[in-house]
């Protein structure tokens, strides 16, 4: 059997191969810091692709779908792809989120607190990327996903609220995606450098 002709195949696969290339570099030593790392590492790269492909693919597939008379229409990906997308989206954010906060550790105080109490300029970057993580973790499970559930039909909504609805999400997918940028600038920076 193929591993790559199923999606837990692959992802299997992918685990195993990692086992492979740590032991083989690394040894059989587990450490669970690293670990909780990683799985930030992985979680963070599935939210943000999914909001990348949200706001650059899938927004521009639906309003040339919407305009194309005669054409197939968006109830495809409305149906389909959106619930798809949304579920690992969500969850994908939680995972990105706990898994920060767990790999932070006795640090989370002082990177949430912007290192005010250390004086550390470490943890006023990278408390600015959790803020930022934070906003857009409530932005995903408090704007996002209730309003989505209206726009697919998985909850009643009237033609107004459904308008109110779309407004909301699509707003907040896009202060996602301008919270992204210096997100991820400050996740790495505070390690590696800012790149200004």
């Amino acid at each position: 059997m193929n591993p790559l002709k199923t999606v837990n195949g692959t992802l299997i696969a992918g685990f195993v191969l990692m086992l492979i290339i740590g032991a083989s570099v690394g040894g059989f030593a587990f450490d669970w810091n690293q670990f909780v790392r990683w799985l930030h590492i992985i979680a963070g790269v599935t939210w943000i692709g999914l909001l990348y492909y949200f706001n650059f693919v899938q927004v521009a597939a639906l309003g040339a779908a919407a305009s194309d008379e005669g054409g197939p229409g968006g109830a495809a990906i409305t149906k389909y792809v959106a619930p798809l997308a949304l579920n690992w989206f969500r969850w994908a954010a939680l995972v990105t989120w706990l898994s920060g906060a767990a790999y932070l550790g006795k640090n989370f105080v002082p990177t949430f607190t912007l290192g005010m109490s250390e004086g550390s300029s470490y943890y006023t970057i990278l408390g600015l990327g959790a803020w930022m993580g934070t906003i857009m973790l409530f932005n995903v499970w408090v704007l996002i996903w209730p309003n989505q559930k209206k726009l697919l039909g998985m909850v009643p909504a009237t033609d107004e609220e459904k308008a109110k609805a779309k407004s909301i999400a699509f707003m907040a997918s896009r202060t996602n995606t301008l919270l992204s940028l210096p997100m991820l600038m400050c996740m790495t920076g505070a390690v590696h450098g800012l790149p200004f």
